[in-house]
C-alpha cells in the first residue's frame, strides 16, 4: 500500500486539464500533462482508484521504464532487462500494445513482435516457459511507446479503454464515446447545475449518453462499477484485499446516491428507432425510473410540463453533416433549435457538441464560450450559449447599442475575412493565423486570432503608427472602433482581446511606444496559454511583451525547415522562443525531426520561454541545446571549432540592433554578407542555410549571389493570410555552388 507507484492515464486530446483535475480530486499527486496524458504518482489503491472512478481517462498505465532507445535491438535489450516473471504467469496470457515510431523502427507491427520476443525471451529463460499471445482476453497487457528515440514501457491496468462502462450495448449512428461526453458536461456546468437543482434536457438524445452520464456523476456512481473486468485482476501483483475494499465502497456511494431525489433529467428524439437504443442503455445502467426519453421533434423541444421544473442545462451533440448537401439541409435544424431556445428556455444554459461550427451560426445564438475538443480525430466544438429572457430588438432586456456607419464597415470586412481566411484556416488545420492586416487604410491594424488547445479564442491587436497628420484623438477613436468590431464579430469577451496601441509621445515621455491593454489588466486578463502548431504546442503570451513567442508570417518557413531538417544537424541563430527549433525537431514524414539542434539568442527571457517550449514538446535537452548569447560574437568564435559541423542553419536576424548587451551594432542590410559567409562557413559541404529578415527594401548583396547558390523564396513561403502584405518577409535558401 505504501509503495508509490508512476501511472500514465491517456484521455482524448483537449481533455488533459480535466483529467488532470479529476485525478488529484481522487487524491493522485499530479506530476505534469502531456497531449492526451497526464502522468501522476500514487500508491497501487490510487491506480484502481482512478481505473474504478476516473470518468474522463481512457487506459491507466502502470509505468515501468522510460528509456532511450535507437535501434530495434536496443528496444529489445531495454525491454528484455524487465522482471516480467514478476507480472506474468508463464501459463498466462499476453498482449502487446505498440505504438510510435522513430528513424530505425518504422512499423508498429515490427515493433510490437520485437517486444514480444523479449518478453517471451525473458519468461522462458528465467521460468523454463513462456505465455501464449492472444489479444482476446489476455491476463497482461504490455504497453508500449515510442516517440522519437524515448521509449515508455508501461502495464495496461485497465483491460478495456475505461470509456467502456457497460450500459452502452445498443448506440446510435454516431455515437459519441462515454468519457468525452462527461467532459463536455463538466465543461458545460452541468456538476454545479445539478447541485442547485437544475434540468438536464438533451433534444437530440440519440442513444442516450449525455443523459445516463448526467445521472452518473449527480448520483454518486462510480464509472466503472458496471463493467465486467479490469487489466489488473490477471496480474501477479494484483492486490484483491484493495480493489474489493474499493469497489464495496462505490457500491455503497451508489446505494446513497440513488436515494436522492434526481433533478429532470430527459431526452428527446426525432427518430423513433434510436429511442430504443436509449432506453436499452438507460435501463442497463439501472437508471430507468431516473431518465427518461420521448419521441420529439426540435421544432417541438420546450420545458417539460408534467411538473415544476427549475432552469438548468441543455446539451446535445446534433449532426452536422459530411457533405455540402447535408450541410444545408441541417441549417434548418439548427434554426429551429435556435427559436425553440429563445422561445421557451429563458434563463437556461444551452451548450451545442458539432464538428461543423459554422452550423451554429443558424441558431441566431451568440455564444459567451467555446471549447476546442476532438470527436475521435474530427476536429470539434463545444459552443455554450446562455439563454437571456429577451424581447425583439433587444438583449437581456436591454436596448441594443446600434453600431456605427463606421463600425459597421469594419465589422463587414471582418466577417468576409472569417468566412474566407478563417475557413482556410480550418480546412488546414491553423488555429493562429492573421484575420486583418489594415485592409481598410483608415483602420491601420493588425488583427491576429490564437486559438488555445483548450479551445478557447483570443484576438492580438495591434495598431500601426499613424501618419502625424491624423490628429491624435481620431487614431484613438478608430482603434476603438476595431475593438469594438471585433468583440462584434468574434464575440470575445474583453479578458481574451489583447490590445497593443501604438501611439505619439513627446520625448518627456517615458515607457514603451506600446502601451500594454490595461482594461485587460484591470479584468484579470487570461493567462499565458499553449497554442498547437502542426504537431507542436508553443506558449503564446499576448500581454507581457511586444511580440507573442509565435511569428505568425513564417508559420510556412517552420514548415519548409522542418521538411529540411529530418536526421539532420541543426543551427537556430537570433532563435526568439525557438518555435523554428521545435518544429524542427518534431519533424514530420519518414525522416523524422533533426537529430541533434544548437538555438542562440542573447535574451535570456527568451532562452527561458525556448526551454519551456522544449520540455512541454519533450525535446531532450542533451541533443537540442539552448545557448543565451550575443549571436554575432558566437558565430565568430564558432568558426575556430564549429566550421562544417551543420546540415541547416536557420538564420533570421533582426533588422537593426543596438543592444546594450552587444558589441557592435547590428544592420540587417550592411552586414548580411558577413553573417551569410560566416554561417556558410559552419556548413557541411552538402548543407543548406535558410536566410530570413523583415526589411522591406532589403537587396542581396550581388557578391553572395556569385559566390553561393542563392534562391529568394519568399513568394513561396507565404501564406493565405499575409498574402496582403507579401512584403512583409524576405526568405532565401543558399547553398554553396
Amino acid at each position: 500500500m505504501t509503495d508509490q507507484h508512476d501511472f500514465t492515464a491517456t484521455c482524448p486530446k483537449g481533455l488533459e486539464n480535466l483529467l488532470a483535475d479529476e485525478l488529484r480530486g481522487l487524491g493522485a499527486a499530479v506530476e505534469r500533462e502531456q497531449p492526451g496524458a497526464v502522468r501522476f504518482k500514487g500508491n497501487l489503491e490510487s491506480g484502481y482508484r482512478a481505473c474504478l472512478w476516473s470518468r474522463l481517462a481512457n487506459r491507466i498505465l502502470l509505468n515501468l521504464a522510460q528509456t532511450r532507445i535507437v535501434d530495434a535491438e536496443d528496444m529489445y535489450q531495454a525491454v528484455n532487462a524487465l522482471p516480467w516473471e514478476e507480472h506474468i504467469s508463464p501459463s498466462g496470457v499476453l498482449w502487446i500494445q505498440f505504438s510510435g515510431t522513430n528513424r530505425e523502427i518504422r512499423n508498429s507491427q515490427f515493433g510490437a513482435q520485437k517486444a514480444k520476443d523479449a518478453i517471451v525471451d525473458r519468461l522462458r529463460k528465467t521460468t523454463g516457459a513462456r505465455p501464449d499471445v492472444d489479444k482476446r482476453d489476455p491476463d497482461l497487457t504490455a504497453t508500449l511507446r515510442l516517440h522519437r528515440d524515448r521509449l515508455d514501457i508501461a502495464i495496461d491496468l485497465s483491460g478495456d479503454s475505461l470509456h467502456r462502462r457497460g450500459y452502452r450495448t445498443h448506440i446510435g449512428a454516431a455515437p459519441l464515446k462515454e468519457n468525452l461526453a462527461a467532459a463536455l458536461l463538466i465543461r458545460a456546468g452541468w456538476p454545479e447545475i445539478a447541485a442547485e437543482g437544475g434540468a438536464l434536457l438533451d433534444p437530440m438524445c440519440g442513444s442516450g449518453t449525455f443523459l445516463v452520464e448526467a445521472a452518473l456523476m449527480f448520483g454518486d456512481i462510480a464509472p466503472g462499477v458496471m463493467r465486467g473486468s479490469f487489466g489488473f485482476e490477471h496480474w501477479l501483483n494484483h492486490q484483491n484485499d484493495i480493489w474489493m475494499a474499493l469497489r464495496e465502497e462505490a457500491l455503497e456511494r451508489r446505494a446513497a446516491g440513488m436515494e436522492q431525489t434526481f433533478p429532470e433529467i430527459r431526452g428527446y428524439d426525432a427518430d423513433a428507432k434510436v429511442l430504443f437504443a436509449a432506453e436499452a442503455n438507460i435501463a442497463r445502467a439501472g437508471l430507468e425510473r431516473i431518465v427518461r426519453v420521448s419521441h420529439r421533434p426540435v421544432a417541438s423541444f420546450k420545458v417539460p410540463s408534467h411538473r415544476p421544473v427549475k432552469p438548468g442545462l441543455v446539451l446535445t451533440n446534433p449532426p452536422y453533416g459530411e457533405r455540402l448537401g447535408e450541410q444545408e439541409a441541417l441549417r434548418d435544424t439548427y434554426a429551429e433549435l435556435g427559436q425553440q431556445l429563445k422561445k421557451e428556455f429563458a434563463g437556461w444554459r444551452a451548450g451545442i457538441f458539432t464538428g461543423n461550427p459554422e452550423l451554429c451560426f443558424s441558431t441566431g445564438l451568440r455564444s459567451h464560450k467555446q471549447y476546442q475538443l476532438y470527436n475521435g480525430s474530427i476536429p470539434s466544438q463545444l459552443l455554450l450559449f446562455d439563454i437571456h429572457a429577451a424581447k425583439q430588438g433587444t438583449k437581456s432586456g436591454e436596448p441594443v447599442k446600434q453600431l456605427s456607419d463606421e463600425v459597421q464597415m469594419v465589422v463587414n470586412r471582418l466577417r468576409k475575412n472569417l468566412r474566407n481566411i478563417g475557413k482556410w484556416a480550418k480546412k488546414e488545420g491553423i488555429d493562429c493565423y492573421r484575420l486583418y492586416d489594415a485592409d481598410l487604410p483608415e483602420y491601420s491594424a493588425a488583427i491576429d486570432i490564437y486559438r488555445s488547445v483548450e479551445g478557447q479564442t483570443f484576438a492580438h491587436v495591434q495598431e500601426y503608427r499613424a501618419p502625424a497628420k491624423i490628429p491624435e484623438d481620431k487614431a484613438r477613436a478608430r482603434l476603438g472602433d476595431l475593438v469594438r468590431a471585433v468583440r462584434e464579430v468574434l464575440e470575445l469577451p474583453p479578458r481574451n482581446i489583447s490590445i497593443k496601441e501604438r501611439r505619439r509621445h513627446s520625448h518627456k515621455e517615458s515607457g514603451s511606444q506600446y502601451q500594454k491593454n490595461r482594461v485587460a489588466k484591470a479584468a484579470g486578463e487570461a493567462p499565458v496559454f499553449w497554442a498547437r502548431e502542426y504537431d507542436a504546442e508553443v506558449e503564446i503570451n499576448l500581454w507581457d511583451y511586444l511580440d507573442t513567442g509565435l511569428f505568425l508570417d513564417h508559420r510556412p518557413v517552420r514548415k519548409y525547415l522542418r521538411s529540411l531538417s529530418g536526421g539532420k544537424k541543426l543551427l537556430n541563430l537570433f532563435c526568439y522562443t525557438a518555435t523554428a527549433t521545435v518544429q524542427a525537431a518534431i519533424g514530420g514524414g519518414k525522416a523524422g525531426g533533426c537529430t541533434e539542434s544548437t538555438s542562440v539568442d542573447l535574451s535570456k527571457a527568451y532562452q527561458a520561454w525556448a526551454q519551456r517550449n522544449f520540455r512541454h514538446n519533450g525535446l531532450d535537452p542533451y541533443r537540442h541545446q539552448l545557448i543565451e548569447a550575443d549571436c554575432l560574437q558566437w558565430l565568430e568564435a564558432a568558426q575556430q571549432n564549429r566550421r562544417g559541423q551543420y546540415d541547416v542553419i536557420f538564420l533570421d536576424p533582426p533588422t537593426f540592433s543596438n543592444s546594450a548587451k552587444m558589441r557592435s551594432v547590428l544592420d540587417i542590410q550592411r552586414d548580411h554578407a558577413d553573417l551569410i559567409r560566416q554561417c556558410m562557413a559552419l556548413l557541411k559541404s552538402d548543407g543548406v542555410l535558410l536566410f530570413s529578415n523583415n526589411l522591406r527594401s532589403f537587396k542581396m548583396d550581388g557578391e553572395v549571389s556569385a559566390e553561393y547558390a542563392v534562391e529568394n523564396l519568399s513568394a513561396k513561403l507565404l501564406d493565405k493570410d499575409f498574402q496582403r502584405n507579401p512584403k512583409i518577409h524576405n526568405v532565401w535558401e543558399i547553398r554553396a555552388r
